[in-house]
């Protein structure tokens, strides 16, 4: 007859003390038609998971820096679809560095200053998979909505490169700069399709979908037909024909 393990009889159950365990006990009791023990250690596990990349230690963090959540890059938004519905990425941004103090002692303007970190942020959250809004930068930054979205369309019409943000890569909102400049480096430029779409932070599929509406909108133009008629026959609104027509009338001069 084997002895019996105290030690282990004792100290064993120590190891169950965990969040995980917590969290299925808790699924449990409050869903108890989710499953067995099996499926709530699983939904345990993916809310961990959710946990483990919305926190940072505060050593993760230095002087200056803000963790934010962002929207995934490979998310566009649908039709309806609130932001409580929509996955999210936490991204880790320089609110303050070093350069932005120079930039003070240097005398520039409130408004060089301003878009200089609000293009910061656009690159370092793009870089890590996530895509803020005009609204994220504002509050951010501390300026209004609409002035962060006039600065950077204004950037974008003076040097043809673009901020990625939602504004310009998932086309939320109604600037028509991405538009622009993505149909002026292929027409004006001559640069194929996939290089644009490197340039412009667009995917290939969505660089052809523009290049293809202005194509569409401007024959229709040359056919003699009204932005209400175009927008009928494209299904689409009388408002995006209007922004295409723009372009085509820049493109021509």
């Amino acid at each position: 007859m084997s002895k019996p393990d105290y030690v282990r009889k004792h100290f064993a159950p120590l190891k169950a003390k965990t969040l995980k365990n917590a969290l299925a006990q808790r699924i449990a009791q409050d869903f108890p038609r989710i499953g067995g023990r099996r499926i709530q250690l699983l939904c345990a596990e993916m809310i961990l998971e959710v946990l483990e990349s919305h926190l940072r230690p505060r050593e993760h963090l230095s002087h200056g820096q803000v963790l934010w959540m962002a929207v995934p890059v490979d998310h566009p938004p649908r039709r309806h679809q609130r932001m409580a519905d929509t996955p999210l990425v936490p991204v880790v941004l320089d609110l303050s560095t070093a350069e932005d103090i120079d930039r003070r002692l240097k005398r520039q303007s409130a408004s060089e200053r301003l878009l200089q970190k609000a293009l910061r942020l656009c690159h370092q959250a793009y870089e890590q998979g996530g895509l803020l809004s005009d609204s994220d930068l504002a509050e951010l930054l501390g300026a209004s909505n609409t002035r962060i979205a006039g600065i950077l369309a204004a950037y974008e019409r003076q040097t043809g490169r673009i901020a990625p943000r939602r504004a310009t890569i998932h086309d939320v909102g109604t600037a028509i700069t991405h538009k622009r400049i993505i149909c002026y480096k292929h027409y004006a430029e001559g640069k194929s399709a996939d290089q644009v779409a490197r340039e412009t932070y667009h995917s290939l599929e969505a660089v052809d979908r523009y290049l293809s509406q202005y194509d569409r909108v401007r024959h229709c133009r040359l056919q003699g037909l009204t932005p209400q008629e175009t927008a009928y026959i494209l299904n689409c609104s009388v408002t995006l024909v209007r922004e295409y027509l723009e372009i085509d009338e820049e493109l021509e001069q």
